[in-house]
């Protein structure tokens, strides 16, 4: 098809399903939702590139070709093998892809968090037949507890009554720590939650986090030391996140590694807003973990267990 300018997008957003990418069509003007392993794609409907699909047009003639995945490691979760780019749903509640030996995972299931309320003091989630995600609902409570819950949420100032459509104002502020990174090594998500925000809601947040790249070499430990912390790269770096690149280098910390079975991981860190640039030319912006000093410990992380995992050791602290 022949491209035409200017661009005439679809006015209404782009609906696609979940753990598919959206990604430019071959004009370069409205985002599409790519195509994934083993179906039809075009110019106009390309493959997902960020799982390492292309348009194979060696099979199918008119212009039509099949989408494939570059050779790759293959996964195994629990006995099954996946192959490289495969997507699969291990459970209802997780869509998943196998990503050169690799396994992400995305949920299916909302995982917000209900502040307790005037309107609903006691929200509780309940699972209901035939539905797999999990539900909130709201059970009364006495005037008592429900005037209980909202000064427990919400504080007042005797000098100066806040407006009622200002919530920050009297919002008081509650903030978990971030969670341990999902990765031991390459690029992984760490989250926390959070109502810091106008709507005083709690919400989740999350920042991307690199514990060390997979492919750091092993500093030798100084004589009498059986640990390196926190070493620091010998030439700066670029992030790569989803097939795109952070616009700038950075030389951060990672945390090293041990010779007598701990595992060290981040123990002090901040969040830096970090820039990246797609193929497409597209900009964003995520937050990002750096690490300042790192701690060795016995409490480690099973490897390439992103299900049965019983880590859960967090950070204590972020300094921005």
């Amino acid at each position: 098809q022949a491209c035409t300018y200017p661009c005439q997008c679809p006015s209404q957003p782009l609906q696609c399903p979940a753990g598919t990418s959206h990604v430019l069509d071959a004009c370069g003007c409205c985002k599409v939702c790519a195509r994934q392993l083993g179906e039809l794609c075009s110019l106009q409907k390309p493959c997902d590139h960020h799982k390492g699909l292309y348009c194979d047009f060696s099979k199918i003639h008119r212009g039509s070709g099949i989408c494939l995945a570059h050779e790759g490691a293959t996964c195994d979760l629990l006995g099954k093998i996946y192959h490289n780019g495969e997507s699969f749903q291990p459970t209802c509640k997780l869509q998943c892809i196998c990503m050169d030996g690799a396994i992400g995972c995305i949920p299916l299931c909302s995982d917000d968090l209900r502040l307790p309320s005037p309107e609903c003091p006691n929200p509780r989630r309940v699972k209901f037949r035939n539905k797999c995600c999990e539900e909130w609902i709201c059970e009364e409570g006495s005037e008592e507890n429900r005037f209980e819950t909202a000064m427990a949420v919400f504080r007042e100032d005797p000098a100066q009554k806040p407006e009622l459509n200002n919530l920050q104002e009297n919002c008081l502020v509650q903030t978990t720590e971030w969670s341990a990174c999902s990765k031991s090594c390459g690029m992984g998500i760490s989250a926390r939650v959070t109502n810091d925000n106008p709507q005083c809601r709690l919400e989740k947040e999350t920042r991307l986090c690199m514990v060390r790249p997979c492919d750091f070499p092993t500093e030798k430990t100084k004589k009498g030391k059986k640990c390196v912390r926190t070493p620091k790269p010998r030439q700066s770096l670029h992030f790569e996140f989803s097939g795109c690149t952070s616009t700038r280098s950075y030389r951060p910390k990672f945390c090293g590694s041990c010779t007598d079975g701990r595992c060290c991981t981040p123990y002090l860190t901040s969040t830096v807003d970090v820039e990246f640039r797609c193929p497409e030319g597209d900009f964003f912006q995520r937050k990002m973990m750096f690490i300042k000093m790192c701690s060795c410990h016995y409490d480690c992380p099973r490897d390439n267990d992103i299900f049965l995992a019983t880590y859960h050791r967090r950070m204590i602290g972020d300094h921005v």
